[in-house]
């Protein structure tokens, strides 16, 4: 099908951008890397009056190091993501979850924050960024404002991001030394995770002494599986001990069956995920 008529804008700068959309009103949509919006243009699900392109705005591309964060640019590709050495030595996390995003295609166009704005509940780098508590940058008509994960993510494809507003960045606290796995189950190779679990660890001997852990698909926004994280805390990390706090998985969790899974075979897979994923983690 072909997608309704719109106008185009391709800004070059963030205030650019950000004018486009405030002209156009809210019935305006972003483009990033496209993996997302093409599709729903296409099948005609969206039918914006403007479309506006951030290809152009080079202050929103690559990753850097501040203090102790790394800054991601929006549109920095997945590929650049799983290629990135500062990534790979203080975000292990997001490198792991990264390489699992859909296929090759899709990482070399698709970008980090477009993934991050989408919030898709099934999309596999919302967990990640709860679990390692990032910060989003995002830019409006009133200026630029700082918001944490655990407030970005609202419902099912929706986030904090005014009408008028665009994610700049992504600011990730250092995990140096910390190590990590992301466990993800789906139907078929390439497809959107049924449930997925993002876990970080930092150990001391073989003790864990700090863990987050994060799950994908488990609710309309990504979860914090703090009963795990408390469980694993303080504990040595034998088979037995992961096994008792990866049973807590599945706790103030609200997943939504559908033709894939129903309720109770996704808190079982958050179950056993969790155990596979924190098993990786403190071996990796």
């Amino acid at each position: 099908m072909i997608p309704a008529a719109f106008d185009y804008v391709a800004p070059s700068t963030v205030d650019e951008a950000v004018q486009a959309l405030s002209n156009a009103g809210e019935d305006a949509k972003v483009l990033a890397g496209g993996q997302s919006l093409l599709p729903v243009l296409r099948m005609r699900l969206a039918a914006p009056s403007t479309i506006v392109d951030l290809g152009k705005i080079a202050e929103l591309r690559g990753v850097r190091e501040e203090g102790a964060s790394l800054v991601i640019g929006a549109m920095t590709t997945h590929y650049d993501v799983q290629r990135d050495h500062l990534i790979a030595e203080h975000a292990a996390l997001l490198a792991r979850a990264t390489d699992t995003v859909a296929d090759p295609q899709v990482r070399h166009r698709g970008t980090f924050g477009g993934s991050l704005a989408h919030a898709d509940p099934a999309g596999d780098l919302l967990a990640p960024a709860l679990a390692l508590d990032v910060e989003m940058v995002v830019a409006g008509m009133d200026g630029r404002r700082t918001v944490p994960a655990a407030q970005f993510f609202q419902d099912f494809f929706t986030t904090a991001l005014a009408p008028d507003e665009i994610l700049v960045e992504v600011r990730v606290p250092k995990h140096t030394g910390w190590r990590a796995h992301y466990e993800k189950f789906n139907r078929v190779a390439q497809a959107w995770s049924m449930v997925a679990v993002g876990v970080t660890v930092r150990t001391e001997g073989d003790v864990i002494a700090e863990a987050r852990v994060a799950l994908t698909n488990m609710a309309a926004i990504p979860v914090r599986a703090t009963a795990v994280e408390q469980a694993l805390v303080g504990q040595p990390a034998s088979a037995e001990n992961i096994r008792a706090a990866a049973a807590h998985a599945a706790e103030g969790t609200d997943p939504t069956p559908d033709a894939n899974a129903d309720v109770a075979y996704r808190q079982q897979l958050a179950r056993v995920l969790t155990g596979r994923a924190v098993s990786a983690a403190v071996t990796a």
